[in-house]
């Protein structure tokens, strides 16, 4: 089970982190990732993390603003979000997978086992 939090009403500007809590003891096997839903919108992929934390790779639409990291100690994985901007407001979705073996191939939402409710995010201007 994947559990996000840390969302909610924000300013444009502000910064922002999302967490995304797992269930169980095998969460280090799992590469991760964020995903995100906004308003008309199709799901779109933001970033995934390898599963030791040591390679990540963001969508280029995010890149330099978006963050991701993990803490496996903590069943955790995170998404740093800086300098909101108003096409950021969405629904924020954490997935892992086992397949997927390099972040590069994230993206690919068929190779994801596990997924989230989701965490709204909304940007005031």
């Amino acid at each position: 089970q994947l559990v996000e939090s840390g969302g909610g009403l924000v300013q444009a500007g502000d910064s922002l982190r999302l967490s995304c809590t797992a269930s169980g003891r095998t969460f280090s096997r799992f590469l991760m990732s964020w995903f995100r839903q906004g308003p008309g919108k199709e799901r779109e992929f933001v970033a995934a993390i390898s599963r030791d934390g040591d390679r990540t790779y963001e969508t280029a639409s995010v890149k330099g603003r978006f963050t991701i990291s993990r803490d496996n100690a903590k069943n955790t994985v995170y998404l740093q979000i800086d300098s909101l901007k108003p096409e950021d407001p969405a629904r924020y979705y954490c997935a892992a997978s086992f397949q997927i073996l390099f972040t590069d191939y994230g993206a690919d939402e068929s190779k994801y086992d596990y997924w989230g409710q989701g965490i709204q995010v909304t940007v005031s201007s």
